[in-house]
């Protein structure tokens, strides 16, 4: 079944189609009684809304999840982030290898795709590392979590809320039931707790780096030169950006949200502020009440993510740094883009260029329909809004649940679309590669 729906719609589109029926499902969910603590049916749109952000693994909301939702709802969003993260296909195929059912090439093939890797060989191998390793490390982040949270809720209760919490921060989901402090207070009852902000941290990044990345850890361990290309720039750019993104930080919000904390919370708000946008989603702080500059690090941060083939969305780290050194190279005019040893493919600078060219239309498009739609917004915050949406963060200045129904439709537009791939999203309509017998005439133009 599932590999004739495959050679009838393509890879691309099996895979971005795949999460329409469990947001679908999810949607009839969160609508029932049962799903709201009012005892009441929740809207449609409002009920959608909160499954396709769970689904693509996003965390905007317009309900906050505690307050809102019962224990059922809870779980339902619960579940949803789990197999946004994982991808429906990953399931399906450790499904499949459960029931010792035989997998054809075709399934394979697909499953490559979706998983990120670059090889057909071995991706059943992968998928197995990908789900295993998912459980390992959301179950030592419950863990951890669980030695704040069980003293201060108790036993059940400290258990639940530490696996909700690994889940949605391994998931990159920023989900959290922390409105029992305050309604849309994310984590910052814990802001100087260094267990739940560290754990956090350490969840976020280990989801964010892809998990192609981990099969060579698990496979090289620490032997860095051994590591694929992909690998060395994944890791490379994650290290970068979370030591200049604390640096930023650190100076950026010393007067701001960081005054009159020691310099070991201060220190700690800004690691925080530095690894959620990459895409989290969860804050420590009002994310309104960010000066300036840390605003635009953040969507900066936002827009870059976390890197292929993992939980996070964005257009992610080795496109940018494939777009840094195609730069490079074409200012100082060299042939080839070379890097730890290797050379890059050709095309890869402009396949790099589509998915930034693209991420940055829809969220331009999206930003002119909603300021359009609503004027009385600020602009700013659209783009936040707008940059949070597409690249599956959850971060926002608080317009979520300002935005109407037609706003709300545009937003859930953009987090499909990240969390699919914008690419991917425009190749559901193209699926069929264009090849030409003629070509046009070459000319040179001007450009810069």
């Amino acid at each position: 079944m599932i590999s004739k729906l495959i050679s009838k719609l393509g890879y691309t589109r099996f895979i971005a189609l795949s999460f329409i029926p469990v947001i679908l499902l999810g949607t009839f969910l969160l609508c029932l009684p049962i799903s709201s603590k009012t005892g009441e049916w929740t809207n449609f749109i409002d009920s959608l809304f909160t499954s396709v952000s769970a689904t693509c693994v996003t965390g905007l909301i317009v309900f906050d999840t505690f307050t809102h939702w019962t224990v059922f709802g809870q779980i339902v969003i619960l579940t949803m982030i789990q197999i946004g993260g994982l991808g429906l296909m990953t399931i399906i195929t450790m499904i499949s290898i459960f029931l010792r059912k035989k997998i054809n090439m075709r399934e394979r093939k697909m499953m490559m795709q979706s998983s990120g890797n670059t090889q057909i060989d071995g991706t059943l191998k992968l998928v197995k590392k990908i789900v295993g390793g998912t459980f390992i490390f959301e179950g030592i982040g419950a863990v951890l979590l669980a030695f704040r949270f069980c003293p201060q809720m108790g036993m059940l209760k400290g258990i639940y809320y530490s696996c909700f919490h690994a889940i949605s921060a391994f998931c990159n989901a920023g989900f959290d039931l922390n409105g029992k402090y305050g309604a849309y207070s994310s984590l910052c009852e814990f802001r100087s707790d260094p267990v739940v902000n560290i754990t956090a941290c350490l969840l976020i990044l280990s989801g964010g780096i892809g998990f192609m990345v981990w099969d060579d850890i698990v496979k090289y361990k620490l032997k860095f030169r051994s590591y694929r290309l992909h690998s060395k720039i994944a890791l490379s750019m994650t290290a970068a950006l979370t030591l200049i993104g604390t640096a930023l930080f650190l100076i950026f919000e010393h007067n701001n949200t960081a005054a009159g904390l020691g310099f070991g919370e201060e220190l700690l708000l800004a690691l925080f502020n530095s690894v959620t946008p990459r895409t989290a989603g969860f804050n420590t702080v009002d994310t309104a009440a960010l000066s300036p500059a840390s605003t635009i690090l953040t969507i900066c941060y936002m827009f870059i993510g976390g890197s292929p083939g993992s939980t996070a969305g964005g257009v992610k780290t080795v496109t940018v740094a494939v777009l840094f050194l195609a730069a490079i190279a074409s200012m100082r005019n060299d042939e080839d883009i070379n890097l730890f040893g290797r050379r890059l493919e050709e095309d890869m600078p402009k396949k790099a260029l589509s998915v930034a060219a693209f991420s940055l239309t829809l969220i331009v498009i999206g930003v002119t329909a909603i300021c359009g739609i609503q004027p009385e917004l600020d602009p700013t915050d659209v783009v936040f809004e707008a940059v949070s949406a597409i690249n599956t963060v959850g971060m926002t200045t608080g317009i979520t649940r300002d935005l109407n129904s037609i706003s709300r439709i545009i937003i859930m537009l953009m987090m499909y679309c990240g969390r699919v791939g914008s690419v991917s999203f425009a190749l559901i309509f193209t699926n069929t590669k264009r090849y030409s017998g003629v070509r046009n005439p070459e000319e040179t133009i001007s450009v810069g």
